[in-house]
């Protein structure tokens, strides 16, 4: 499995979106630079956007959403975060509606 997975839920209807661009970044002295990406499937999953072989190391990461299907008010999202153990696992989930959306760290 990928250290880093992702899921988007479409709460306005009530199931996983599917087809969502994903991206991954990280960030070295100010500049981002692609680390992953994939598209959800059926499930709203991307589950290799990240070789399961991949190691992660400490810092700020970035995941866009290319929500534009789901959502004419956000075509992007994107979600920063800081991995301060990089032996654990990182679960970015995304709840999508028309005009709102929200994010946790999962397990």
């Amino acid at each position: 499995m990928s250290p880093i997975t992702t899921h988007v839920l479409d709460t306005a209807r009530g199931r996983p979106a599917a087809g969502i661009g994903v991206t991954l970044e990280f960030e070295s002295q100010g500049d981002w630079s692609k680390a992953g990406s994939g598209i959800t499937d059926a499930d709203g999953r991307v589950r290799d956007l990240l070789p399961s072989n991949a190691g992660v190391k400490p810092g700020k990461y970035r995941i866009t959403f290319a929500t534009a299907a789901y959502s004419t008010f956000y075509p992007s999202i994107e979600v920063s975060f800081v991995i301060e153990d990089p032996s654990q696992h990182y679960h970015i989930p995304l709840l999508l509606s028309p005009f709102g959306y929200s994010t946790y760290r999962g397990s």
